[in-house]
């Protein structure tokens, strides 16, 4: 067991990495470019696996309780984290050439999570990536309350993964530089509201409960969790944005390349791993993960990591209102 780290964030005086790494790369792989563009065959998936979990929670609405929660933790949970891979996909502009195409598709993907949250995601999203580890901005990043409640024991961790919906809503508060409330997130929470009000008519209660189970599986107490504590969770400082390269990438729309990602943000799930076998001299050297479920595990049991493993820094992001859409240009 490794010995417990002192509670409190790592800090970096250096810029976010990416961007220059991402410089590194292109100018001596310059054929990456040729991998970046939209792939219109995900909103293939997207309709696939909205209307198979759909189908499922129809399946379930008379079932037993144990059923609920089994088939929820089995397979509902990779559908959801799924949806939200192609949410990410649809926030990147990787599905349709039009931005306008693309946020109405990760709407209609968001209907079976049923949290009103791809307009959010997809603005915050975008800031992550161009002020990653700033705490005034960065969404992904806990609060220092938020770590201190937590702490670095089991029971904590374990309570902040399966609420870990209701801790990120609660991070919004913080951003304060980031205009929360818009046209597209009215849309969304209108969208989401009319799915509900349907699903409780036509499909009942408990096709709602399996719906709710699976959504907070696929981002909490599950080994899919993982994937939160994979991305930027300090495992071997001082590198702070980590690769997943195991056999889950096949059910997960290889979202574990996540270092590939964050280099170049304009290459699409389907084309991401040639990102790593073009430029092999830039990933191979980084550490890496093999397994979610190791992670997972190793986060709920190590005292040494924590909600503080996270890499902060300040200085670069200037005093006024941050918009995705700059955030995005600028990254």
């Amino acid at each position: 067991m490794s010995q417990p780290r002192p509670l409190e964030f790592a800090r970096s005086t250096e810029k976010e990495p990416h961007l220059e790494r991402a410089r590194a790369i292109l100018r001596a792989h310059p054929e990456i470019k040729d991998l970046c563009g939209p792939t219109p065959i995900t909103a293939l998936f997207v309709l696939l696996l909205v209307g198979g979990q759909v189908a499922i929670a129809w399946a379930l609405r008379d079932s037993p309780w144990w059923a609920l929660l089994a088939t929820a933790w089995l397979v509902g949970a990779f559908i959801d984290h799924g949806l939200w891979v192609l949410i990410h996909e649809c926030t990147h502009n990787l599905v349709f050439r039009s931005p306008r195409l693309n946020a109405v598709l990760q709407i209609f993907t968001n209907l079976p999570i049923l949290f009103p949250a791809a307009a959010s995601f997809r603005k915050y999203h975008l800031i992550h990536h161009r002020y990653q580890g700033d705490p005034e901005l960065d969404a992904d990043l806990a609060s220092p309350f938020e770590a201190k409640l937590i702490g670095n024991s089991f029971w904590g961790k374990a309570f902040w993964q399966l609420n870990f919906w209701a801790f990120q809503a609660l991070r919004v508060p913080k951003l304060r530089r980031v205009p929360f409330f818009d046209a597209w997130y009215a849309t969304n929470l209108t969208v989401q509201l009319a799915f509900i009000a349907a699903s409780w008519a036509l499909l009942g209660p408990r096709a709602l409960i399996y719906m709710f189970l699976s959504s907070i599986f696929a981002i909490g107490l599950h080994p899919l969790g993982a994937r939160w504590i994979q991305e930027h969770f300090l495992v071997k400082a001082p590198q702070e944005t980590y690769s997943y390269y195991g056999p889950l990438n096949w059910v997960a729309f290889n979202v574990g390349y996540h270092n590939e990602h964050h280099d170049v943000m304009r290459v699409p799930w389907t084309r991401l791993p040639k990102v790593r076998q073009l430029a092999p001299e830039f990933y191979d050297s980084l550490h890496f993960h093999k397994s979610w479920t190791a992670l997972w595990l190793k986060f709920l049991f190590d005292p040494s990591l924590s909600l503080y493993s996270r890499m902060t820094r300040t200085g670069g992001s200037g005093d006024g209102t941050v918009q995705a859409e700059d955030a995005s240009k600028a990254a």
